[in-house]
């Protein structure tokens, strides 16, 4: 009986993407750190100043002042991504739904020093996001892209066609968003009822409820 072929795993990073990636994360929390504490103030230049990098260097890795907090955004979505991307299966295996609440309250519920600041700062970043349109602007480009990146895990998820699973992303990644742009209006603590782990699962539930694919067990 022939066997499944196996799955090559993608090349590590080599050492100079790597290095790249954590000067370019390093920036990101400076940029974060800045626009927190000072808003649309903050300039490019004080941003590579803080950090420690020539201004010339700053603009081979971002266009844009605001989209330098792209690499802390994104870093926390590639983690949440990757937790879909292994659900349990088998004996194990649970409805949809339920895999995409536990991932989302493990993103949102911080396991390090870390990741408790990131999620610290990007409430910091939303609070200061109506004084600076551009900096909206990213933080809707990061979810979009969040979209697009999640229809083919739900698929593989549940066996459906990508193009079928265009609502269930809109509503996964939509629930996320609100529940991280309501608690950052707020003055919950990040462990307690009205922070973003326990407010993106009530806020899931409601937005996937209509939706009966959501029901049925990972594949």
């Amino acid at each position: 009986m022939p066997t499944a072929p196996r799955s090559t795993p993608p090349p590590r990073p080599s050492l100079t993407q790597r290095r790249k990636a954590e000067t370019q994360l390093e920036i990101a929390r400076t940029a974060a750190a800045l626009f927190t504490e000072r808003g649309a103030a903050v300039t490019a230049e004080e941003i590579a100043r803080t950090s420690g990098v020539a201004l010339r260097t700053f603009y081979r890795y971002f266009r844009t002042k605001e989209d330098a907090v792209v690499p802390l955004l994104a870093n926390g979505v590639r983690e949440w991504i990757d937790d879909l991307a292994t659900p349990p299966t088998g004996p194990d295996a649970l409805p949809v739904r339920e895999v995409l609440e536990r991932a989302a309250r493990r993103a949102l519920s911080p396991a390090d020093p870390p990741a408790a600041e990131a999620l610290r700062w990007t409430r910091g970043l939303l609070r200061a996001m109506p004084g600076d349109p551009a900096l909206r602007a990213v933080w809707q480009r990061v979810h979009h892209d969040t979209e697009e990146a999640l229809r083919p895990v739900l698929a593989r998820l549940t066996g459906a066609d990508p193009s079928a699973m265009r609502l269930a992303a809109a509503a996964a990644n939509t629930a996320m968003r609100v529940a991280m742009e309501e608690w950052a209006a707020g003055d919950g603590a990040p462990d307690g009822p009205q922070g973003p782990a326990e407010l993106v699962v009530r806020t899931m539930r409601a937005l996937t409820a209509g939706l009966p694919e959501m029901a049925g067990r990972t594949e």
